[in-house]
């Protein structure tokens, strides 16, 4: 069981609550190796998960709310700041503040390569390109663990799913969605291909095949990328087959979120 270290506090100005009051600073929190926790469902997920928790911020009724499921956590010790609501709602880039935050460490990179031989088969995989919002790479997350994806890779030229905004946008799943980020997207599928897994790239175009009409019961992996430029050329090349959702004419694409969500339903489907 943790020991908390109570702290009240009347004034954000300690340098221990930086990282609180650092919301937009997107690279810090990174380089810190820390992800924060800005809503108490996703601050709840934080503390029921495997991921080390470093402290929290919270109002004295919040205090009490969750301090069952603080002291139940495997930590030696976990600094908890003690404020007044109307002293958390004045940090900067948090207007719907709930009286609840966290801070959670970011764990090691997990390899590409041990994920691979620790997933059961058939293989559903999760690949994204060009993601630069971070809502919705955090909707795709939350996608990915609804549906079972055994992982989701992010390419390159994404943002990382540890953002505060991607955090909130899966709602914490990306506690439990195993997720890794690879330096060569395009390499990574040739290599799941060497394998005989089969890449399809989410791409509207006039020869992609329709959704219903592909086979995805084997061992797949669906590649996604960003709206308006969609997959790159060296992408889509390094993909078996194009494929779309059937839709009127005068519509061509969906939110890149509900577009993954559409594809993992009917892999799902598919497996029954």
């Amino acid at each position: 069981m943790a020991t908390l270290r109570l702290n009240p506090i009347q004034s954000l100005d300690a340098p221990e609550l930086e990282l609180y009051l650092t919301l937009r600073r997107v690279d810090e929190h990174e380089r810190a190796g820390v992800l924060v926790a800005t809503n108490a469902k996703v601050v709840q997920r934080l503390l029921a998960s495997r991921f080390t928790v470093a402290s929290a911020l919270l109002t004295p009724a919040w205090l009490e709310k969750i301090e069952p499921e603080l002291r139940a956590r495997p930590e030696a010790e976990i600094i908890v700041y003690v404020g007044e609501k109307s002293l958390l709602e004045t940090i900067t880039g948090y207007q719907l503040h709930q009286g609840v935050m966290a801070v959670g460490k970011i764990p090691p990179r997990p390899k590409f390569e041990s994920l691979l031989e620790q997933s059961p088969r058939p293989l559903l995989l999760a690949a994204v390109e060009g993601i630069a919002s971070a809502e919705n790479l955090g909707a795709i997350v939350r996608g990915c663990a609804a549906f079972g994806v055994h992982f989701l890779i992010v390419g390159e030229t994404c943002g990382s799913p540890f953002q505060r905004r991607a955090v909130s946008g899966s709602m914490g799943s990306i506690f439990e969605q195993p997720a890794v980020q690879v330096d060569n997207l395009v390499e990574t599928l040739t290599a799941l291909r060497a394998r005989g897994v089969r890449c399809f790239a989410a791409h509207p175009r006039p020869d992609a095949k329709k959704l219903s009409a592909v086979d995805l019961r084997g061992d797949c992996c669906l590649v996604f990328g960003a709206e308006g430029p969609g997959l790159t050329a060296a992408t889509l090349a390094a993909c078996d087959e194009m494929v779309e959702i059937p839709m009127p004419s005068h519509m061509n694409s969906l939110n890149v979120a509900a577009a993954t969500a559409v594809f993992l339903y009917e892999a799902t489907r598919q497996r029954g």
